[in-house]
């Protein structure tokens, strides 16, 4: 195979408010794309509704090679590639995995919470991103809110506390 036919994961730059329509989209023209979301509760003045937030605002994954890739710049909601050192990035299928895993697994953990503080940087033990650091930004009930360096870019996750040390 090509080095042009080689298939890779990489990520692009949407317009805001853009990456689930954008995402449809590229899906529907046969493409393989990944916008991580979840679900998250949200109030309004009369009522309260479960919603799909988009977890990387202006961001979206696809597995390409470089013929789609040019395809996809296309698209009338993407920006541009995501680029790494002058080259499109190239993201390893571990951690796009990962963060499918995460978004799939860290909701259902709880555990007795009392040991953690704002500020400390802690380990993860468990889950998709074990082997990781994080800041703890705040304590949520029983999870923490972790920043974690991921992609070059701040992502701030809950994780469940029995999953950190």
């Amino acid at each position: 195979m090509k080095a042009d036919q080689e298939k890779y994961w990489t990520a692009f730059y949407t317009k805001p408010r853009n990456e689930k329509k954008v995402a449809e989209r590229l899906e529907a023209n046969g493409f393989i794309v990944y916008c991580p979301v979840r679900s998250v509760l949200k109030q309004w003045s009369d009522r309260k509704k479960k919603v799909k937030e988009v977890l990387f605002t202006s961001y979206l994954f696809a597995q390409v090679n470089e013929i789609e890739r040019s395809e996809i710049l296309q698209d009338q909601g993407i920006v541009s590639s995501v680029f790494w050192l002058k080259e499109p990035v190239k993201i390893p299928e571990e951690e796009i995995q990962a963060i499918k895993d995460f978004l799939t697994n860290h909701e259902d953990s709880s555990i007795e919470l009392g040991k953690f503080h704002e500020g400390e940087i802690l380990q993860i033990q468990g889950g998709p991103f074990k082997g990781g650091e994080g800041i703890i930004e705040r304590i949520k009930g029983n999870k923490v809110v972790l920043r974690l360096k991921s992609l070059g870019i701040d992502l701030t996750a809950e994780i469940p506390a029995s999953q950190l040390a």
